[in-house]
């Protein structure tokens, strides 16, 4: 009889069962979201080279304290275990000060981030729109032609960014024989892929009968066509225009991945993997209005839209996610909360946060290996956690 190995002991399982039939579910998942490319295929994103990450800040000295979530007070510590945290980066006024990593994950590794790709997804749309090289108002088929036999037909690029299209499609995260795990085996994330591309089930998909723009939507092939709509607009690959456009500007330290499919279209959806501090970076941008390193990343005007003036409360008061934020919009693949702080927010799936406050100057990056993709009573304590981190720090 052997003993445990290193990996065995650190994770709790074997390296070789985690398949590409479970590598969502926990325990797994505490080792296959920080390894993705070892289960589903995977495109570089560069960072500058000689980048020096700063040291770990120590957050040791919090957690310990009580915060009252759901209900009876519990330390910092109990309910990062609790939600099933890997990781947390906070920042306050431009600099790092707390870093938190699970002992199943180091400092400086990359972990994906599901649907906060969405959110880094738009703003590559926002630098581009800047640049006039794509316009949110024009209609999809105008950078698709091929879109014309879809629910995506009479649609604008504005809908697609906004999940107002009226798309006849569900999240079924947990359905095998649902179309949702058809859009899994397209994407090579569920074993018997590869007979169909992510682009041809998307233009698959059709239309229920409401008109486009009415109600939030969250259908994650919106925002994988809206990869596709950027390379059709710039005609460059998405894996270069994030590199170019968002990833050096903004002075990312490691370089970033992301899924792709059988032809090689990036999984702008949720694909994308990188480090906390790195994600933390994106958020500060965002708080900056925009600007990293002294460097205008996406314009001011956009940031404005996105997280304070733009989005439809009257297609999100229709929308599934309103007990979540029962003031909340959402534009441009971002969330705004309606919280009194003005916070805004990307969000994905098993627990993965990128919380920004822009009267407290917090940003705050939470990366998760929650055992189920969507804990609605979970995340009403997380975006509790984020207000009582605010006063503490």
């Amino acid at each position: 009889m052997t003993g445990k190995t290193a990996f065995e002991t650190r994770y709790g399982f074997r390296r070789n069962e985690v398949l590409l039939a479970n590598w969502r579910e926990n325990p797994f998942n505490r080792w296959s979201f920080q390894n993705l490319g070892e289960l589903v295929p995977t495109a570089p994103v560069a960072a500058a080279p000689g980048g020096v990450e700063t040291p770990v800040q120590d957050i040791s000295g919090l957690l310990g304290d009580k915060v009252a979530i759901a209900g009876a007070p519990e330390t910092v510590a109990d309910f990062l275990a609790r939600s099933n945290t890997d990781a947390l980066t906070v920042m306050k006024g431009g600099k790092v000060i707390g870093d938190w990593f699970a002992p199943h994950m180091d400092f400086g590794a990359r972990h994906i981030i599901f649907s906060i790709s969405k959110s880094l997804t738009a703003i590559v749309a926002g630098i581009l729109e800047g640049e006039g090289v794509f316009d949110p108002e024009a209609p999809v088929t105008h950078y698709i032609p091929e879109a014309a036999g879809s629910a995506y037909a009479d649609a604008s690029v504005r809908h697609v960014l906004d999940m107002s299209v009226s798309l006849d499609f569900e999240e079924a995260y947990l359905d095998p024989e649902s179309a949702f795990a058809r859009y899994r085996r397209a994407t090579l994330w569920n074993p018997g892929g590869g007979t169909e591309s992510l682009r041809e089930f998307i233009l698959t998909l059709q239309r229920l009968a409401e008109p486009h723009g009415q109600t939030f939507r969250y259908r994650s092939p919106n925002s994988d066509l809206l990869g596709i709509l950027l390379e059709r607009a710039s005609g460059q690959r998405f894996t270069d225009l994030m590199r170019d456009k968002l990833w050096l500007p903004l002075g990312a330290v490691s370089e970033a991945s992301i899924g792709v499919d059988m032809e090689g279209t990036a999984r702008t959806a949720g694909g994308i993997s990188v480090t906390p501090r790195d994600l933390a970076r994106v958020g500060e941008m965002m708080r900056q209005g925009g600007t990293a390193n002294g460097r205008r990343i996406v314009p001011e005007a956009w940031v404005r839209h996105t997280t304070v003036t733009g989005g439809n409360s009257e297609a999100w008061q229709r929308g599934a996610m309103l007990p979540l934020f029962p003031k909340g919009r959402y534009r441009n693949k971002w969330y705004q909360t309606g919280l009194p702080g003005g916070a805004y927010c990307g969000i994905g799936i098993h627990g993965q946060w990128l919380y920004v406050d822009p009267r407290s100057e917090v940003v705050i990056a939470k990366m998760s290996s929650q055992p189920v993709p969507v804990d609605d009573p979970l995340d009403i304590e997380i975006v509790a956690f984020f207000e009582a981190l605010n006063r503490m720090i």
